[in-house]
């Protein structure tokens, strides 16, 4: 304590000094406007600024949970899209889809942490959800935009993902044209990882550049409507039967992020029904 005395002593004519500057600026600020007003605004300013990037920084470090928070809210609007697709039927027939069926598709969300988008090869994603989430071999994956590809195999805590960008075997999805509901088949040739072809469209019937191509109905992994992609280029195959018909895909596989596994919980129902039409000979 002796010490400390003995240094303000030492130090008085110093301390004095720097008590006056403080008093001296708090009675410049305090009774004279202009300054006042440019310290008042000056201080806004940077307090905001110091706000500005906490806010930044924090909303940064956020961004995965706000990510995912967006990828359940979307699966839940999806889920509720696909069920009012199921119900609806032209008014002309007379049929009101059973709510099991209407509502059979749930998503399950999952983040990618490996894909794989490489021309000429058997692309594959790797999911961080498993057999513990309730994911089986089988189920079809789609992003936000589009189809993705269909689970080949899962571990408790991660699931493989045959990807769309798949050449052996080559990955079909049953494909419809929006707009006139003609059904084809889409299939990636591996040479583009933005396009893949749509086959089986007989050229009498009606397609014109810039289509929407969706999912059809006519396959147990993946709900119709879902996009495929659109109409990039038209033309007349080499038998003179098909359109020749390139596609845009829909989703972007190099930039993925969160995807939704579709469960069909009455696929298994459908497929062993329909196993009977051709029972294996013993």
């Amino acid at each position: 304590m002796n010490q400390l005395f003995a240094f303000i002593a030492r130090q008085r004519a110093f301390i004095l000094f720097v008590l006056l500057e403080v008093l001296s600026l708090w009675c410049y600020f305090k009774f004279n406007n202009y300054p006042s007003s440019i310290y008042f605004h000056t201080t806004n300013y940077y307090v905001a600024r110091s706000l500005q990037l906490q806010a930044s920084i924090t909303n940064y470090l956020n961004l995965g949970e706000v990510n995912h928070a967006l990828a359940v809210e979307n699966a839940r609007l999806n889920a509720e899209i696909t069920f009012l697709k199921n119900k609806q039927v032209p008014q002309a027939v007379n049929y009101k889809a059973d709510s099991a069926v209407a509502s059979r598709f749930q998503p399950i969300v999952a983040k990618v942490v490996k894909n794989s988008v490489l021309v000429a090869q058997n692309n594959y994603l790797t999911l961080d959800k498993g057999t513990k989430d309730g994911v089986r071999p089988g189920m079809g994956v789609i992003s936000p935009t589009g189809v993705v590809g269909i689970v080949k195999g899962c571990s408790e805590d991660f699931s493989l993902v045959t990807s769309l960008l798949h050449i052996d075997p080559p990955m079909r999805i049953s494909s419809a044209v929006k707009r006139s509901g003609e059904i084809g088949s889409g299939r990636w040739e591996g040479d583009n990882t933005e396009k893949i072809k749509l086959y089986d469209i007989s050229r009498y019937k009606s397609v014109k550049m810039g289509d929407t191509i969706v999912t059809s109905h006519f396959n147990s992994v993946f709900p119709a409507g879902i996009f495929v992609g659109f109409v990039k280029k038209l033309g007349i195959s080499a038998d003179q039967t098909f359109w020749d018909i390139d596609l845009k895909l829909a989703t972007d596989f190099r930039n993925l992020s969160y995807v939704y596994i579709l469960d069909n919980r009455l696929q298994s129902q459908q497929e062993q029904l329909e196993s009977t039409l051709n029972p294996k000979t013993k």
